[in-house]
């Protein structure tokens, strides 16, 4: 077994009817476990995990956190890219029959410190600003794209219309799309999971000039994972990303926790690897997020 780090445990908070609008600081405890099973040894493994925040993000910062590893002799590597997100690369020569993820962490939230800040040289970020193979436009894009840059003002105003007509003209149903599918074939599909949603926000805004970024991470109250959209727009002398998610048609709110933002959701696949072997391995996960502590503004502790 390989420990990075520690996490203490603890009770969770029943969070059912809180107000989040009133949230002055709340606590996350995320406990994850991600499992590959073999049907023949898999050999020169290298696999690619995004499951924990980086340090800070915005009002969001990391108090612990842990990754076990078990079922083979691993080489761990552990990173920062280029959007800041924690990346851990893992190693093996020969996994026998399972590789086993255990992730836990302690990530605390206060929204009043506001939106994440950027360098004023994001507006200009080449990456949020141009289309990747998930995001690539075409016809029906690029004719929505105008037409709701034309109903009125740019700036957070457009994603706005941008991230509610997401929302009106998608249907959430699952199975029907996967990683691969493309903001184009989603949108022709008028249906889709958060990932198209997100996907086809981020083709709009890029092409109405507003940079913009896919966020990973999770929602309280859903069993997988989450995926959203950060718009980044001038404040000052710097930039925020403002967080928007199409899925729900609504902002970003304090129940939500931040894993990994990207270009796509190539950049930020939660799990990802190779290895040389004669059968697939076969993925499964289970993932509690709850709530350690949580403080009210107006409330006796602040």
């Amino acid at each position: 077994m390989i420990v990075i780090d520690s996490a203490p445990g603890g009770r969770l908070v029943d969070h059912a009817g809180v107000d989040w609008a009133r949230v002055a600081r709340v606590r996350f405890s995320l406990h994850q476990r991600i499992r590959y099973d073999y049907g023949s040894p898999a050999l020169r493994l290298h696999h690619r995990l995004m499951v924990l925040p980086p340090t800070f993000h915005g009002d969001q910062r990391v108090l612990s956190s842990r990754v076990d590893v078990t079922g083979a002799e691993v080489v761990v590597r552990q990173c920062v890219d280029t959007f800041g997100n924690a990346r851990y690369e893992f190693l093996a020569e020969r996994v026998e029959e399972a590789l086993e993820f255990e992730v836990e962490a302690e990530v605390e939230r206060r929204p009043s410190e506001g939106m994440t800040r950027l360098p004023a040289a994001a507006l200009f970020d080449s990456r949020l600003l141009e289309p990747t193979p998930l995001t690539w436009p075409d016809l029906a894009l690029r004719s929505a794209a105008d037409r709701l840059a034309r109903e009125g003002p740019g700036g957070l105003a457009l994603a706005g219309r941008i991230n509610a007509w997401v929302f009106k003209v998608m249907r959430y149903r699952p199975g029907v799309t996967n990683v691969d599918t493309t903001a184009a074939r989603a949108l022709g599909l008028a249906q889709g999971v958060c990932q198209d949603y997100a996907h086809i926000m981020l083709a709009l805004c890029r092409l109405a000039a507003l940079p913009a970024r896919y966020v990973s991470g999770h929602l309280l109250g859903e069993g997988g994972s989450h995926a959203w959209v950060e718009v980044v727009v001038g404040d000052g002398d710097h930039a925020v990303a403002v967080p928007f998610d199409p899925t729900h048609g609504r902002e970003v709110g304090a129940s939500y926790l931040s894993i990994a933002v990207g270009r796509d959701y190539a950049d930020v696949a939660p799990t990802y690897g190779t290895f040389l072997g004669d059968s697939p391995g076969v993925l499964s996960s289970v993932k509690r997020l709850g709530v350690s502590e949580l403080d009210l503004v107006g409330s006796s502790h602040p």
